[in-house]
């Protein structure tokens, strides 16, 4: 074990007061250990300030001496002023066994610093998905952080933080360590082309084979090209959408009428609906749709010039849905859409695998399907306050309920107090990074599954890399240091991949 760094003096239960050995360097965020006869006691440091036995009114006169060139000698100086610390009491450990510590460590306890054996009860999980390694400050430990696959990516994931703090970074090694498994299943909606890896390393090198792409542009080889048929679209799959009311009734009066061919009647027909809408209402309706969907009218009906097609891509919905029902990833890239045109095509697909999950559900066959999880850039797009006024979208349906059909979303944002508590609430990981702002990290703090209201401190000053994982999965808030995303991935033991008799190649 390693050597004393600290003592216990003074304080209460949530603000223990410990006195820094000399020679020894406390930080924020650091992890210590009490030893308490066969027992640990986890305390973690959430403050540090100086003390002193000289009064503050000498201590200003020594230092006016001192500014003014004037020697001044203490007699043994290191033990008139030193540094103290304010840390919380974690958990109370056991052999392999863990609880929440509601006793105080023995007064005048000696602390060092936390050790890999002395968290070995971190790796009795199920479904283990690797999020890093475990930090104490700034010591990254060889202690490597799993926690259930299957109950963290069914109930939600909110990942937040300024940026370059490394949300990007940190999401690629979830896809890669949830690929290939056999509890979870990745739609990853790719606004910037990053997770692939057209150029350099990315998710294509997965040693599964277990990922395909779907892009619109410079498709590689072995790869599919995005196209989706106009008649694969319902008028809930725009409830993302700024409608009025008599628009979004007008897009449900075609759908009721013409089926799946409303939409090419709708913006290339030539109905009188009476009384029933104006002029205006159709021409706003037609304009917006033509805007999102890259069409227009032609001579010969309607001319496509996007993605949506009339002719093809009516499997494209499927294939998709039916490789994430075996156990694949796919990437889907939007970077060459507009914000609204990459929401619709993730409202598409997402609702295709949702609806499906919870037919499989009440035919009573779910059970054995592995997790869909989602994931979405800049999340308050659709499940933020004013998306959420247009009303409920599929992504809020799943934030609320996905869950229950073994559907998650993991929502990566910048500005997580633009989302509804009750949102926030049902995100049951929070994966933090480094943020500056004060209203972003208060509302984290009040939304995260342990108590953080000590930690705000700690969490503006994550450096890149560094993150804490507040979930109802943990015993505690875990600080982990995030892993580089490079070839060394190449050079980790292959994980036993699952075999999918039903894999479509």
């Amino acid at each position: 074990m390693g050597d004393y760094k600290a003592q216990i003096i003074s304080g209460s239960y949530a603000d223990i007061i410990v006195r820094q050995a000399t020679d020894a360097k406390l930080e924020l965020g650091e992890l210590l250990v009490a030893e308490d006869q066969d027992e640990k006691v986890i305390l973690q440091v959430h403050d540090l300030f100086y003390g002193s036995q000289v009064s503050q009114q000498n201590l200003e006169r020594i230092s006016g001496f001192s500014l003014e060139g004037k020697e001044v000698r203490f007699i043994n100086n290191e033990a008139r002023n030193y540094s103290l610390a304010r840390a919380k009491n974690i958990l109370r450990v056991r052999k392999k066994s863990a609880r929440s510590d509601k006793s105080l460590p023995k007064f005048f306890s000696k602390l060092r610093s936390i050790e890999k054996e002395d968290l070995s009860f971190l790796s009795e999980t199920k479904n283990k998905l690797l999020m890093g390694n475990l930090r104490s400050g700034t010591k990254t430990l060889e202690l490597p952080v799993f926690l259930d696959g299957e109950k963290v990516l069914s109930h939600h994931v909110l990942i937040t933080g300024t940026t370059g703090r490394g949300k990007s970074v940190l999401m690629k090694n979830l896809i890669w360590e949830a690929t290939g498994t056999d509890y979870a299943s990745m739609l990853v909606f790719d606004p910037h082309d990053e997770y692939y890896g057209r150029k350099s390393f990315g998710l294509k090198d997965h040693p599964s084979k277990m990922v395909r792409y779907y892009t619109s542009k410079n498709v590689p080889s072995g790869e599919r090209t995005l196209v989706l048929s106009l008649k694969l679209l319902r008028p809930d799959h725009f409830d993302f959408l700024d409608l009025t009311p008599p628009q979004r009734q007008l897009t449900y009066f075609h759908y009721k009428r013409y089926g799946d061919n409303w939409i090419e009647r709708l913006v290339a027909g030539k109905e009188d609906f009476g009384a029933e809408f104006n002029e205006m209402t159709l021409a706003v309706t037609r304009r917006k749709l033509k805007m999102l969907l890259g069409i227009d009218k032609g001579e010969a009906g309607l001319v496509t010039s996007s993605i949506f097609s009339k002719t093809g891509g009516e499997g494209t919905v499927q294939d998709i849905v039916s490789f994430l029902e075996d156990g694949g990833t796919v990437i889907i890239d939007t970077s060459a859409f507009s914000g609204n045109t990459e929401l619709l095509v993730a409202s598409i697909i997402t609702s295709e695998a949702f609806n499906k999950y919870k037919y499989y559900n009440h035919k009573g066959t779910l059970e054995g399907k592995p997790v869909i999880n989602t994931v979405l850039e800049e999340a308050p797009r659709v499940i933020g306050k004013e998306a959420l006024e247009q009303g409920p979208n599929v992504f809020s349906s799943i934030a609320r309920e996905g869950r229950k059909f073994k559907v998650g979303l993991s929502a990566i944002t910048q500005m997580p107090s633009l989302i509804p508590k009750e949102v926030l609430a049902n995100m049951n990981t929070k994966i933090i990074l480094g943020t500056e702002m004060n209203t972003e990290r208060q509302a984290i703090i009040e939304s995260a599954s342990q108590d953080l209201s000590d930690d705000s401190r700690a969490i503006a000053s994550l450096d890149k890399g560094e993150a804490i994982i507040s979930t109802n999965f943990a015993r505690f808030a875990l600080p982990v240091s995030i892993p580089f995303f490079n070839e060394e991935k190449k050079k980790e033991p292959k994980k036993e991949i699952k075999s999918y008799p039903g894999l479509k190649e």
